[in-house]
């Protein structure tokens, strides 16, 4: 299945996207978040398409398309996790998950415009699988033990500011990861039924020029591993987003610039969808 959230930011309705119709999701879940993704979403669904229970969402084109999930209790990602971009950033391939942290409030609709900071010079894109917490998990037993834990999957573009996490970062990664908007997430989440995280293509175009071009196949450390290895440490909550890693072709590594003010950035994903989103100068308000 495909659920989205559409509507104005703080607004924005829960939906089932079908092969023939955007259905209004609101008589089984106020939003799409932990409680609904703990409690069988996808028989729940379609218990209520069978029985008639979800009208069409009336112009349901012409709405925003928020972050296919509502705001998380935590965004966890995984650095350099395939082995040409470890190298493109000029570091040996990590033989453990290297793990920061994203707020909260990064996460918005894939095609909100973002604020490059204050003062920034090397705001950077990067396509990124996302991986969307259904149950709890804590200690998990086995990288086996992962996929039962899982609602689904997104598209994630981890905006990165590389001067404040490399420069000014005191040796945490954090400070370039967390301005606001920085986390454009969507359109849909996908269920697990419908898609191979061990072998989707992922790329992203800034202006609509190729940047990104791989495939997950790549990643050093796959879904259930990653997602198996944050339990020894955190306990995933229902509704929690992880950011698996981004391949080569980012600006870090050199061939591109970074971003200014009127660029647009795209990025997609075999079966999540795509995003469009332009990038802004920061203003005083």
């Amino acid at each position: 299945m495909k659920f989205a959230r559409l509507g104005p930011v703080g607004e924005e309705i829960p939906v089932v996207i079908t092969a023939d119709a955007t259905l209004d999701l609101r008589d089984v879940t106020a939003d799409i978040d932990g409680a609904f993704l703990e409690n069988d979403p996808i028989s729940r669904t379609q218990a209520a398409i069978d029985a008639g229970r979800l009208p069409v969402l009336a112009d349901a084109d012409e709405l925003r398309i928020g972050a296919a999930i509502a705001r998380p209790s935590a965004v966890i990602c995984i650095g350099q996790n395939y082995a040409a971009h470890a190298r493109e950033s000029g570091a040996e391939p990590p033989t453990i998950p290297i793990m920061f942290l994203k707020t909260p409030n990064t996460v918005v609709g894939p095609d909100d415009t973002v604020t490059i900071p204050r003062g920034s010079e090397k705001t950077d894109w990067e396509v990124e699988l996302g991986v969307v917490i259904g149950t709890r998990a804590a200690y998990l037993d086995s990288p086996e033990d992962a996929a039962a834990h899982i609602a689904g999957f997104v598209i994630c573009d981890d905006v990165s500011e590389r001067a404040f996490q490399m420069e000014v970062s005191g040796g945490q990664w954090s400070k370039g990861k967390i301005a606001f908007g920085f986390n454009p997430t969507g359109p849909w989440l996908v269920t697990p039924d419908e898609i191979d995280p061990r072998n989707v293509g992922l790329r992203s175009f800034v202006n609509g020029e190729p940047r990104q071009d791989s495939n997950t196949n790549d990643m050093i450390f796959d879904v259930n591993h990653i997602v198996w290895h944050l339990s020894q440490y955190v306990t995933l909550e229902p509704g929690d987003l992880i950011l698996t890693g981004t391949p080569q072709g980012v600006a870090f590594g050199g061939k591109f610039p970074y971003l200014k003010a009127g660029d647009v950035v795209e990025i997609e994903i075999d079966g999540l969808g795509r995003q469009r989103h332009e990038f802004t100068a920061w203003e005083k308000n």
